[in-house]
């Protein structure tokens, strides 16, 4: 039985969003290039900044400004800080909430190594008492924007502390939760523990609880929300090749169906659209330098398209990217004529 189509998204604190499917925080993915691209494929409920360091938004350096950057269609947007530093979190969200963030999210998932050596990311759940008075504090230094938390399982099996921190985190004023369905030491090996996600949303009373990990497809979404009784999906590595999972899994939760997939243009346009958004908030280099590796991602669902890769993996300028797109499609149309033009003779043959 699939919800109202009228579904009323979701609250984040004041704050609601038209629908309950959020893109993730990213490390290297999800700047507002990318954040822009998978909006216009409609139904982003929430997106996430990557991660942001307390330190580089007080320095005001230029990766973190970098990593930073949005516009006014890039909302409603959740600002993400890790750190470890109380006093620092609490001016870099105050920061956060200057710079109009609809959300300002702390996170506690990160399993990478240069963020947890510096105590921050999934480290912060090794020691829960110190990191509750920590969100305390930074709860304080808010006016009016909701705090958030996005935090994994545990450090390891002898240490699930997530269902603990989820109700403390409650209590302490949190707005929502965030859990990937994995241990630290598990990164992203194995399955999303749907279990251990359901474990935290038991754990709450009234605040929601959004689940994450390994949501591919719409019916992977359904799932994880039934299973778990989560109050909605977080997507990360899924929407790199799809970026309009967003509007097919919202279209699956409320009405059973799922839309169309775009056409072989329609995802170059979105490829266009990606790179000259990099063009407008960056420069040339970066864009051709993020496109030579970002084709892997886009290809997932353009088979065949050797060409494109190949030719994508040797662009040097704004010219050679639009020559391998424009190779590319006329390249396609011609197959796929090709192809309708065999079908048919094949059709004309057996009436014959």
């Amino acid at each position: 039985m699939f919800p109202n189509p009228q579904h009323p998204g979701l609250m984040i604190g004041d704050v609601r969003l038209a629908t309950n499917v959020l893109l993730a925080p990213m490390a290297g993915y999800c700047d507002v290039s990318f954040r822009l691209v998978a909006r216009s494929c409609g139904s982003v409920g929430l997106a996430s900044t990557d991660l942001l360091s307390p330190e580089g938004i007080l320095r005001a350096t230029p990766h973190t400004m970098s990593l930073a950057q949005t516009c006014e269609a890039d909302n409603p947007l959740c600002i993400q800080l890790y750190g470890s530093d109380a006093d620092r979190l609490c001016q870099a969200a105050r920061w956060a909430e200057d710079r109009g963030a609809a959300v300002v999210d702390i996170n506690m998932g990160c399993p990478v190594d240069k963020v947890t050596k510096k105590d921050g990311g999934s480290k912060l759940l090794c020691d829960p008492d110190r990191t509750l008075r920590m969100v305390d504090r930074i709860k304080a230094s808010l006016r009016n924007v909701p705090l958030t938390c996005k935090l994994r399982l545990g450090w390891d099996d002898t240490c699930i502390v997530a269902p603990y921190m989820a109700a403390r985190l409650e209590e302490a004023g949190v707005s929502l939760v965030t859990i990937h369905g994995r241990t630290t030491e598990m990164r992203f090996s194995g399955e999303a523990r749907l279990d251990g996600i359901a474990e935290v949303v038991a754990a709450v009373k009234k605040i929601p609880v959004i689940g994450n990990g390994d949501i591919r497809t719409p019916q992977d979404a359904q799932r994880m929300i039934e299973y778990t009784k989560c109050a909605g999906v977080m997507i990360g590595r899924g929407a790199l090749s799809q970026p309009w999972i967003f509007r097919d899994t919202w279209s699956y939760l409320t009405t059973g169906i799922i839309p169309d997939p775009p056409t072989i243009e329609e995802k170059c346009q979105m490829m266009r659209d990606h790179f000259h958004n990099m063009l407008r908030f960056r420069h040339e280099h970066a864009a051709v330098s993020e496109f030579r590796k970002r084709v892997s991602w886009y290809s997932k669902t353009m088979h065949p398209c050797r060409m494109l890769k190949d030719g994508m993996r040797e662009i040097n300028s704004t010219q050679d990217f639009e020559d391998v797109i424009s190779r590319f499609l006329d390249w396609r149309a011609s197959r796929d004529a090709g192809m309708l033009e065999e079908a048919e003779d094949l059709v004309h043959a057996g009436s014959d």
